[in-house]
């Protein structure tokens, strides 16, 4: 028999079990709000390029969108998106936004930039757009920048994540289908929620819905998570349905497989304690 719900103390379970200790330190956070020892986030910042973001590599200098993104993710797990790395590394993203509103990886990038964030590919460049709107999104109410940004309405970076939900609002199609990936969905979803943009948000979200078993385990706890994150009530039809389907694929030891490999499994099962709780 499949189960109905989500069940969390196995997830908690796993991540206990399995997790380190950023992991649990995560966990931590995540169920009663506990600060993280400074060492932990010490860990999670190391490596930022100075005045920038995070590289994709350990040691190289060119910082890089997604990866700066990744970093956001666990950043915000621990309660430590307004810490100065933070903020500096989302001042970074919102002066290095193009004119058009996107983003794109540094060209030095192009060898070995991972083939969802290549510079130049436009599927890629609106997957960042939505990746780092959505996180400028999440932190700019926290943020609070020196630099020439907009901070007279919703937060520090209001001006460019406006600028950004104008050009996911423009890629999309009369069906509300997207130029790239699944996950620029239901992250664009996020941001255009966010941003006020109710009836784009939801075109995107049903596009979601009638593509729910294109979506992995792993994606469904990142976009319930993400549409959460910024305000999307917890009764929408997606959301309600991608809970349904982790209910389904949640494994007998608690965890949720990881479309990235073995490395990721707790990550994802972190997710998705964010995504049910």
């Amino acid at each position: 028999m499949r189960r109905s719900e989500v069940d969390l103390d196995a997830a908690i379970g796993y991540v206990v079990a399995h997790g380190d200790e950023v992991d649990r330190a995560r966990l931590a956070y995540l169920r009663t709000g506990a600060r993280p020892d400074p060492a932990v986030l010490e860990i999670v910042e190391s490596g930022q390029v100075k005045d920038a973001g995070w590289p994709g590599r350990e040691g190289e200098q060119v910082p890089s969108v997604d990866a700066t993104c990744f970093r956001f993710a666990e950043l915000d797990d621990l309660g430590a998106l307004g810490r100065p790395a933070a903020r500096q590394a989302m001042d970074w993203l919102a002066v290095t936004q193009r004119p058009d509103g996107t983003w794109e990886e540094d060209p030095a990038l192009a060898d070995s930039a991972p083939p969802w964030a290549r510079p130049g590919d436009p599927e890629a460049r609106l997957y960042l757009t939505a990746n780092a709107a959505f996180w400028l999104s999440a932190g700019g109410l926290e943020a609070r920048s020196g630099g020439p940004l907009d901070t007279r309405v919703g937060g520090a970076y209001a001006g460019v994540v406006a600028n950004a939900a104008r050009a996911l609002a423009d890629s999309l199609a009369e069906d509300g289908t997207w130029p790239s990936y699944l996950v620029t969905g239901w992250l664009g979803a996020a941001v255009l929620f966010g941003q006020g943009r109710y009836g784009e948000s939801v075109r995107m979200r049903l596009v979601l819905r009638r593509r729910l078993d294109d979506i992995p385990p792993s994606g469904l706890a990142w976009a319930a998570a993400a549409l959460r994150r910024l305000g999307v009530p917890a009764d929408d039809p997606f959301i309600v349905a991608a809970r349904q389907r982790l209910a389904e694929t949640q494994r007998s030891d608690g965890s949720w497989p990881s479309e990235d490999g073995d490395a990721f499994v707790v990550h994802t099962t972190l997710t998705a304690i964010r995504a049910c709780r």
